[in-house]
Order: C-alpha cells, then structure tokens, then sequence
C-alpha cells in the first residue's frame, strides 16, 4: 500500500497540496477536528464538511487506504497516540525528581537551539527580514499553541514599522474577512508546529493566490507550511510530552526582531521615542511602575518625618 508507513496525518499533509477542492474541505476538517472525524461515519462526515459520502470514500482512497473502514481504523490509532501523551510521560520520569526533570527539560530545549542554529538557512533569514520590512502591510497568523509567539511577534514588530496586523480570530471566515485587500505588496507570517493548523494554511495558500510574500516559521522541510512560502524559516519543535516545546521558534522570532531593529535603527528609535512621549503625557505607568530613585528619597523623607 503506499504511504505505508507513514501515520495518518503525515499522508494528509503530503497530499494536501495536489487535493481537490472537496477533498481538502475533509483534510481541514479531520486534523482540526480529528477527537470527532473519529467517530463519524463516512456519510456523517459527509454531512457536517459539505460534501457526499462518495466523495470521503474516495478520499480515504486518495491518501492510501483501501476503503473508509481501514481509513477511520487509522484514524483511532493516531487518536489513541495523541491522547496517551500522559501516559509517556510517567514512563519516562516516574523514577525522576523534580530537579532532574527539571535538568532533562531544559537540556532537551538547548538541544532544540542547537540544531535550530545549524540548520536554518540564513539566507532564507535574511530575505525574510527584507521582505517584512519592505512589505506595505504585515499580517502575522499563529493558532492554538503558536498563538503567544505570534502575540510575541506582533508585540515587538509594531515597535519596528506600522501596518502590522494580528490574526486572533479561529473563524475561517473571519481570518479572510480581516485580510482580504492583501496584494503582493503585503506580506504573511505563518507560524504553525505539529499538530498543523489547516487554517494557518489557507491564510498562507490564499496569500500565496494573491502574489503576496509569505514567510513560515515552522519545523522541517516536509511541514505542510512550506508549501506556499516565499521562504521557510526551519526551528526543531519535538513534543517534550504532550507539551510542544517552542524555545527554538521563540529565539528565532528574537533573531528576526533584533535583525530588523539593526537594519532600521532609526525608525526604531523613532518610534520608540513616540510611544514613551505618549506614555509620559497620558501618565501610562504611573501605577504599574516604580522609580526607584524616587521612591527612595520618599522613604527617606518618611523616615525623617517620624524621627521627628
């Protein structure tokens, strides 16, 4: 059988690209929503993409698999890997103290960097820092557990250049709402790790239609993100336990940031100069932050009081 040795949704994500219409419809649905796809028949998942139940049998044909039965059965399979995360984990620390998972957690992510640093290409780096500077308008997607670093991401591009755009909502039809003027003067940043979000990918496929620049941030070559990049930026991401390590991502997305306030010092500096005038003027931190000069004179002050 093809793909036989390849999970489920490893041959969902290989075959995504070249899939019709219909058949990518069940992709999305199944890796969004595979805790229920496994359960449903075939006419019932049919029914709730929008499609016939033909159409879901020839699917499962499509990616390998003699029939909708040999389908869902390896369907449950990955379902049952996934949820017995918890599991694995008491195997491999039951016998550790907290300080040697602590050791192993954090030797495991220095591993992560390490790699990371040997095989990103710096090229693709470096014109992913043009094409994010030059870009009239920047829109930045990351869900489920990518969310904080596009959150991260966002944050500090803001301080760099204007016109750039957080994707929170996990509406399909909402995503496309919030960025359906892009052209190919704008630019895309996708972030999205094992499990895949199937709607980071059509954000990327419909800025990929539109002639826009799309940058990725993910973890190997084979990642389905790759697909409609301007150019891939590669960070190791292996599951810890059932939680994804995202340490690598992470120092990438600083690298980024740090690259583009070198290549535009000024304007950093500008705009940084703009925010702290907006911040003394309407007194921001007044409450959230604490001199320490002066609320060292106040206590003098106070203590000279009560000595009087």
């Amino acid at each position: 059988m093809e793909y036989q040795n390849n999970d489920i949704i490893t041959r969902i994500n290989e075959r995504f690209s070249k899939m019709s219409k219909g058949h990518k419809a069940i992709a999305s649905y199944i890796i969004d929503n595979y805790d229920q796809a496994v359960f449903m028949t075939a006419a019932k998942l049919g029914q709730v993409v929008g499609v016939s139940e033909s159409t879901v049998v020839r699917f499962a044909s499509s990616i390998g698999y003699e029939g909708y039965p040999e389908f869902q059965k390896a369907l449950e399979m990955w379902v049952k890997s996934k949820l017995s995360g918890v599991e694995k984990i008491n195997v491999k620390y039951a016998a550790s103290s907290q300080s040697e998972i602590l050791a192993s957690v954090l030797g495991s992510d220095m591993e992560k960097i390490a790699d990371t640093i040997q095989n990103l290409d710096a090229i693709a780096f470096e014109t992913a820092v043009d094409m994010i500077l030059e870009a009239k308008h920047v829109y930045i997607i990351g869900l489920r557990s990518c969310e904080p670093l596009a959150d991260f991401l966002s944050f500090y591009l803001n301080m760099i250049r204007d016109d750039v755009n957080l994707i929170r909502t996990t509406s399909i039809s909402e995503i496309f709402e919030q960025m359906y003027r892009i052209d190919e003067n704008d630019c895309v940043i996708g972030i999205s790790f094992p499990r895949y979000s199937m709607r980071t990918l059509k954000v990327m496929e419909f800025a990929a239609d539109r002639n826009a620049k799309v940058v990725t941030i993910t973890d190997t070559a084979h990642s389905p993100m790759n697909l409609y990049s301007s150019c891939n930026l590669l960070a190791r991401s292996d599951m810890v336990s059932i939680v994804d390590s995202l340490v690598a991502p992470l120092s990438v997305i600083n690298a980024l940031v740090v690259a583009m306030c070198v290549k535009r010092p000024e304007q950093v500096v500008d705009n940084l100069k703009k925010i702290e005038e907006v911040w003394d003027n309407y007194q921001v931190n007044m409450n959230d932050e604490i001199d320490i000069i002066d609320d060292e004179s106040l206590l003098d002050e106070s203590a000279e009081m009560n000595d009087e």
